[in-house]
């Protein structure tokens, strides 16, 4: 599968721009040959928008936006993970990624599971534990955001339920370059799995963002990876690497879970 992260800076509180410029990265995406976009968190919107932008911009999972992407899906023939704010039906915002197949269909939704700071406390409540994992092109998917890949029970939970790939769209700043450099290609290699990292660049407000975009194999290597510039990168994931890679790290038969319980204590 050939999956496509577009790294770039923010429009923030100007949807109409930001669906023009997924449609415009879905059809170039897909005239590459991609099969699935990846976009940053919070690509609808904007990140750094406060409470009330939050709040008066939120959309309901298969609302107005999300029924444009359902349509670009279907005409570009490329299957697309976006982040916005969802407003649920009662009324809570939530900070969520969905990815739309290519056929138009949502075939997987998530909620931010762990809020980062004033921010992301200020904007959403916290999503709750619902980690789905799914299956797109004949690999098995699950999502996370930003600061979730930075607590490893997430992406191993993800990876014994079978995950292939973990879709982690982001909006990570500096100084926290280590995360995209060091912290995607470990949880990679320890969930011998995919990781795929889209992030944004440039500024937005008081936030800088370190950009570094990148999909990690599961042996540690990058198959993709950006600068700090806007860019669209595209990766092909490789099952016999993967396969390989699996029978030399054996993380999951030598793992002794009797002895993690006291994790799960809080």
């Amino acid at each position: 599968m050939h999956i496509a992260l577009y790294q770039c800076p923010p429009l923030p509180l100007d949807v109409s721009g930001n669906l023009a410029r997924l449609e415009l990265k879905a059809s170039q995406a897909a005239a590459q040959g991609a099969d699935l976009l990846v976009l940053p968190e919070m690509f609808l919107t904007g990140y750094n928008i406060g409470a009330q932008a939050a709040f008066s911009l939120a959309q309901a999972r298969d609302g107005e936006s999300a029924q444009q992407i359902m349509a670009i899906a279907q005409e570009t023939g490329i299957a697309i993970v976006y982040g916005y704010p969802e407003r649920s039906s009662h009324g809570q915002i939530y900070n969520a990624v969905q990815l739309i197949d290519a056929q138009g269909r949502s075939l997987c939704h998530y909620r931010k599971t762990h809020l980062y700071g004033d921010l992301d406390k200020s904007m959403f409540a916290v999503g709750g534990d619902e980690f789905p994992v799914v299956e797109l092109n004949g690999w098995r998917l699950g999502l996370l955001i930003c600061y979730d890949l930075e607590f490893p029970e997430n992406t191993r939970r993800l990876a014994l339920a079978g995950a292939d790939l973990i879709v982690v769209p982001t909006a990570n700043m500096k100084p926290y370059d280590f995360v995209a450099e060091v912290t995607v290609r470990a949880r990679a290699f320890e969930n011998q799995c995919y990781v795929a990292y889209a992030n944004y660049c440039g500024s937005e407000g008081a936030i800088h963002y370190c950009g570094l975009s990148s999909i990690a194999a599961p042996d540690g290597c990058r198959i993709a990876q950006a600068a700090e510039d806007e860019a669209l990168i595209i990766g092909v994931l490789d099952r016999q690497l993967l396969n390989d890679s699996r029978a030399i790290n054996t993380y999951f038969s030598d793992r002794r879970p009797g002895l993690y319980t006291v994790l799960s204590r809080g």
